[in-house]
C-alpha cells in the first residue's frame, strides 16, 4: 500500500497549539497509548514514573539549542537579513536558511555587528546556503551574545526565560531546535525514575532541518530527509546492548532519540559512533532497538507523526490524536506527551 501525505492528516484546532510550557514542566498532561490495542489513558507527566519498569531503559537525546538565528544586513545595501544555523560543515562555513533566500546570492557579504561577517558561498539542495563566517574572538561565544532562540513560527511569544527550551539534562551544543519531549523532565522526576531501578542513558542528535522540514511530495517515499549529526558513546551502546541482551524495554524520549538508535542499529546492536543520518522511519518500517516512545504530539503531514504511527498503528494512532483534540490536550513543542507502550 503506498501511503500518502494525506494520510497523515487532521484536523487541529488553533486554540490548542501550546504558547508557553506546563509549569512545572511535569504537571504537562500524559496520554497512555497502547501500540497494540490503540486504547488510551489520561494521566499527568509526573506519573509516567508508575508506567516505568524496573530495568528499562530510558534513553534521552541530550543536544543544548544554540542561539541559532541572526540578524544581520547584506553589504553594502543595508537590507535586513535573518540567518538560521542549521549544521556545522567545517572550516568555519555552517549550512543556513536565510530570508529572504533570494537576496543571499553566492558571493554575497552579510554583517552581524563589528565582530561577525558571513560570505554566502554556496546554494544547498533544499533552497537553504552554505555561508563562511570570519569573526573576531570564539564563535561560540559571540554567537550567545547576538543570536536569539530560534522558536518554531506557531510559538508566538518568546518565553521569559531561555531555559524554558531547553531540556534539563541538555549538555552537547549544536541544535536548532528543542528535542521537545524532553522538555517535560524535571531534575526531581528523572531522581524518582532512577530510583525506581530505571537506567538512564544519553545520546546525541542534533536537530536541523531533517526533523522539521515540512514533506511537499504527495507520496511519502519520495521524502528525502536532511542528514543531522548523532554521537553514540561505548558506554551508552554498551547499556543498551546489555538492555536487548536480557530482554528489557528500550524506551526512547523523543523522535530524535528514535532516529539515533535506529541509524547506529546493526543486527539488533547499537553501535558506538559518530555520525550524519538522514533516516526516515514511516509505516512498514521495522524497529530494531526502540521498544517504547515518550513523545509529544505532533504537527500534521509531518515526518514525526509518521513515525509514531510506524511504531503502532497509523488509524489508531490518528483515532488517538481525534480523541486528544476532543479533551483538549496541548500540541506540539510546549504541548502535552504521549506514552506510546
Amino acid at each position: 500500500m503506498i501511503l500518502k501525505l494525506s494520510d497523515f492528516s487532521y484536523e487541529l484546532p488553533q486554540e490548542l497549539i501550546a504558547q508557553h510550557p506546563a509549569e512545572p514542566r511535569d504537571t504537562a498532561r500524559l496520554m497512555l497509548y497502547d501500540k497494540k490495542t490503540g486504547e488510551t489513558e489520561n494521566k499527568i507527566f509526573r506519573q509516567l514514573t508508575d508506567e516505568l519498569h524496573q530495568g528499562d531503559v530510558l534513553v534521552f537525546n541530550d543536544s543544548k539549542v544554540i542561539p541559532a538565528r541572526l540578524h544581520g544586513t547584506r553589504v553594502p545595501t543595508g537590507g535586513k537579513v535573518e540567518v538560521l544555523l542549521l549544521t556545522p560543515v567545517g572550516e568555519d562555513r555552517w549550512e543556513v536558511l536565510v530570508k529572504p533566500g533570494k537576496k543571499a546570492l553566492p558571493g554575497s557579504t552579510l554583517s552581524f555587528g563589528e565582530r561577525l561577517t558571513g560570505v554566502v558561498e554556496d546554494r544547498t539542495d533544499y533552497g537553504g546556503r552554505v555561508i563562511h563566517f570570519t569573526y573576531d574572538g570564539v564563535f561560540d561565544h559571540i554567537i550567545e551574545e547576538i543570536g536569539e532562540m530560534p522558536l518554531p513560527p506557531y510559538i508566538h511569544k518568546k518565553p521569559e526565560n531561555p531555559d524554558d527550551y531547553q531540556t534539563v539534562y541538555a549538555r552537547e551544543k549544536g541544535s536548532a531546535a528543542a528535542p521537545t519531549a524532553g522538555l517535560h523532565f524535571t531534575d526531581e522526576l528523572l531522581e524518582k525514575i532512577r530510583d525506581k531501578g530505571v537506567e538512564t542513558v544519553f545520546v546525541t542528535l542534533h536537530v536541523g532541518l531533517g526533523t522539521f522540514r515540512p514533506v511537499e511530495e504527495e507520496n511519502i517515499e519520495d521524502h528525502v530527509m536532511h542528514s543531522e549529526y548523532y554521537s553514540i558513546t561505548p558506554e551508552a551502546a554498551a547499556a543498551v546492548n546489555r538492555a536487548k541482551e536480557e530482554g528489557r524495554r528500550i524506551v526512547a524520549v523523543g523522535t530524535t532519540s528514535v532516529r539515533t538508535l535506529e541509524s547506529a542499529a546493526e543486527k539488533g546492536r547499537l553501535k558506538a559512533g559518530a555520525g550524519k543520518t538522514n533516516i526516515f522511519i514511516y509505516p512498514g518500517y521495522t524497529f530494531r532497538i526502540v521498544d517504547a516512545l515518550v513523545t509529544n504530539f505532533h504537527l500534521p503531514e509531518s515526518t514525526l507523526l509518521m513515525l509514531i504511527s510506524a511504531l503502532s498503528d497509523r488509524e489508531h494512532i490518528l483515532k488517538a490524536y481525534e480523541t486528544a483534540v476532543r479533551e483538549k490536550y496541548r500540541f506540539f513543542s510546549f504541548g502535552d506527551a504521549m506514552f506510546i507502550h
